[in-house]
């Protein structure tokens, strides 16, 4: 069987060290040596270790932002309902699987703050998911399929947020009730949040 590219190698052995060990203890030289490759031949692909992790939420997650995009363009080939939830369920996934790898930055304050200060160069950043749904929602607004006093960047940060605290919190429930799967969150999230802006 013929080998991946080592482009391909680096993000799945990346997005597996990431997963497990958390983006700060995930080293470039650990993820040169799990794709069978040397630490230059990483760095011919990505310029640094957070180029590397913004390709491996691009590429190996959920894709969230292709289809907000998607739905900026095409606004109403689906009903409000049914794109806000499938909205909340690639985002519930995304940020379910995202969480472990990023959580490690909140451990180590320069980390962090180098790692913040990266994207911000690269023109990326947690802020993007919200400001894509925000944009979605004003065509909707525009539309008229939503309140025309409607707070589009309220919503879009409370159904993000929803989200995101679900990814956090999911863990917890461990031994409690057994948590709730992830369509049924996003057709319920979507649902209140439709309530309000409507």
């Amino acid at each position: 069987m013929q080998q991946k590219p080592t482009r391909a190698r680096i993000l799945d052995a990346a997005h597996e060290l990431m997963f497990t060990h958390g983006l700060a203890r995930a080293t470039t030289k650990e993820i040169a040596k799990a794709a069978g490759c040397s630490e230059a031949a990483l760095y011919k692909h990505f310029a640094s270790k957070e180029e590397l992790f913004v390709s491996v939420l691009r590429e190996r997650l959920p894709r969230l932002n292709p289809l907000l995009s998607e739905l900026v363009e095409k606004p109403g080939e689906r009903s409000v309902l049914e794109n806000l939830t499938e909205i909340a369920r690639l985002a519930g996934d995304f940020y379910a699987q995202s969480f472990p790898i990023a959580a490690s930055l909140y451990a180590e304050t320069k980390l962090k703050r180098r790692h913040e200060d990266s994207m911000r160069e690269m023109g990326t950043g947690p802020h993007m998911p919200i400001e894509a749904l925000d944009a979605y929602l004003r065509t909707e607004r525009e539309a008229g399929r939503i309140a025309p006093d409607a707070d589009t960047f309220a919503a879009a940060s409370l159904l993000m947020g929803a989200c995101a605290q679900r990814a956090f919190a999911y863990d917890a429930t461990v031994g409690k009730e057994p948590p709730q799967p992830v369509e049924e969150f996003a057709a319920a999230i979507a649902r209140t949040l439709l309530k309000g802006i409507s």
